[in-house]
């Protein structure tokens, strides 16, 4: 009998570059907005996919996922054999690591897979098919549920700032924009961090260009705020903006440094060249 094989992981290595707190506004995001799904589950299961050269991004879900959802437990992947060893000794109830890619080599449907600063290094043709992988891979809707939800964005390398696409499986759903405040002379200095399905659209024509330009418009009209705060001229140029784009989120979570927005308010308005 020949020996058996164990099928290859899909996808390719990253830099596995990280660091600790890296995606704590991710984080934050998730726990609020999609805690509830996860304490309604009798099982929860997350994936922390393309954790890194180090396991600290999958340690750090845990504990902020167990604070919103106590049953969580989290599964770190990772494509590269080395990391995987690594981050053994840091396994623990409720956190395992395995080999593995786009594929989520695990049993069961995931409430939440998080994949971030993953697709940074791929072409934008390719985002879409792995969307459509890892949406397939989530907990379906049902009973009162949305199903799962995929969070697969893009940071600076200590977080300050972060943007991320939402999506269940039934695909893109929204896209949040987040910042340590004090960091941004504008609101478009987050471009740089928008993920690979919308880095290269930031351009006149796309919707996310025209989306950026009409915040900083409105971060200029709000500046008589600045002497209360930036997180207040934050929140006043996100009413504003809200006049003109779908903004699903409320102040609560402006005041956070973020703003939310329907995917296909921004989605790309034609196909690459």
């Amino acid at each position: 009998m020949a020996p058996r094989t164990t099928p290859r992981p899909v996808g390719t290595v990253t830099r596995g570059t990280t660091n600790p707190n890296r995606l704590r506004r991710m984080d934050r995001w998730i726990a609020a907005t999609h805690g509830a799904e996860l304490r309604r589950a009798a099982d929860p299961l997350a994936i922390d996919l393309g954790y890194g050269a180090a396991p600290w991004t999958a340690v750090e879900l845990l504990g902020r996922l167990r604070a919103a959802a106590p049953r969580t437990h989290v599964v770190g992947v990772e494509i590269e054999p080395e990391r995987v060893a690594a981050a053994r000794p840091y396994e623990r109830e409720g956190l395992v690591f395995r080999h593995g890619g786009f594929e989520i080599p695990v049993p069961g449907r995931p409430l939440l897979v998080r994949a971030a600063n993953v697709l940074r290094q791929y072409d934008e043709e390719q985002v879409a098919a792995v969307w459509e992988r890892l949406c397939a891979r989530l907990a379906p809707p049902g009973d009162g549920s949305r199903g799962g939800l995929l969070v697969e964005g893009t940071c600076d390398e200590i977080g300050r700032r972060h943007v991320w696409v939402a999506l269940g499986p039934e695909g893109p759903r929204t896209v949040t924009f987040a910042a340590r405040l004090a960091s941004l002379d504008h609101p478009s200095d987050l471009a740089e961090r928008l993920p690979k399905a919308l880095i290269h659209r930031n351009v006149p024509g796309e919707p996310v260009h025209a989306f950026l330009r009409d915040f900083d418009r409105a971060w200029a009209a709000a500046a008589p705020y600045a002497s209360y705060g930036a997180r207040q001229r934050w929140t006043r140029a996100v009413r504003d903006l809200r006049a003109d784009w779908p903004v699903t989120d409320a102040p609560v979570r402006w005041r956070q440094g973020e703003v939310t927005v329907r995917w296909d308010a921004l989605a790309p308005a034609r196909s690459a060249s």
